[in-house]
């Protein structure tokens, strides 16, 4: 079975067809640079040129960079532009996609989904945590493997700030910070959440996990197992097209 995934983030708008059978993209992922401003018109039209790309015409499931409730309405929009809170992003997608069947939800927490059914969280009980390391930090918590959605913990304080603007892998980059300096800081936030929670599994997702060897090694300090995403960054389009296909059912 193929349902389509959109996954829309920071600096990118990515989609593909995805087989729910393998839990993996069915085609290679089409993507697009996130318009600046990010204004909801604009992310849509970015979105509509991806899942144009393919020619699709069936159920559609998107991620959403912010808090997402009744699988509708935006309620933050931290790296995006402000204009989106309070939209009906549901309504405005699948107006923009010719009225074809649209599922949102937060990019996190398509994630996390997609990690617990075919990647590194497969079986695991107790509290797991993905973490998406991008242009914020997102965040979808499981206990038992329910999903607690919208949990945002990339905006806990940290050092007197949103944590996201201290141990992104965008504050990596704007501050030239070297692996270790940046792993210091992740090790840092991974601590605060631990005190918070105390999970029994934290998987590090987002672009960066590719790289994983390069700083879960500097990592000291946590009692919780740390693991990298096993479907490092394509894990918010597979999670969206679960949940799509969920909702067709």
């Amino acid at each position: 079975m193929q349902i389509f995934g959109v996954d829309i983030g920071g600096s990118g708008i990515k989609g593909a067809p995805v087989d729910l059978d393998v839990g993996d993209l069915a085609e290679e992922r089409y993507k697009v640079l996130t318009p600046h401003p990010a204004t909801p018109d604009a992310v849509a039209d970015g979105v509509k040129e991806v899942v144009g790309h393919f020619g699709w015409t069936g159920p559609v499931g998107i991620t959403f960079p912010g808090v997402v409730t009744g699988g509708a309405t935006i309620r933050t929009a931290a790296n995006v532009d402000k204009d989106w809170i309070d939209t009906d992003a549901r309504a405005l997608l699948s107006d923009r996609l010719g009225g074809l069947p649209v599922t949102v939800l937060n990019d996190a927490d398509a994630a996390g989904v997609a990690e617990m059914q075919f990647g590194a969280g497969q079986g695991r009980q107790g509290t797991v945590f993905l973490l998406t390391f991008g242009t914020g930090i997102g965040s979808a918590l499981f206990v038992d493997g329910i999903l607690v959605p919208n949990t945002e913990l990339g905006h806990l304080e940290l050092n007197g700030h949103d944590a996201e603007k201290h141990a992104s892998t965008k504050a990596k980059e704007d501050h030239d910070l070297s692996w270790e300096h940046w792993a210091h800081r992740v090790q840092k936030y991974l601590a605060h959440v631990e005190m918070l929670f105390s999970p029994e599994l934290f998987i590090i997702g987002g672009g960066v996990s590719r790289k994983s060897q390069k700083f879960l090694p500097l990592i000291e300090g946590i009692k919780a197992e740390i693991v990298p995403a096993q479907l490092q960054n394509n894990a918010g389009i597979v999670g969206a097209a679960m949940r799509a296909a969920a909702k067709a059912d």
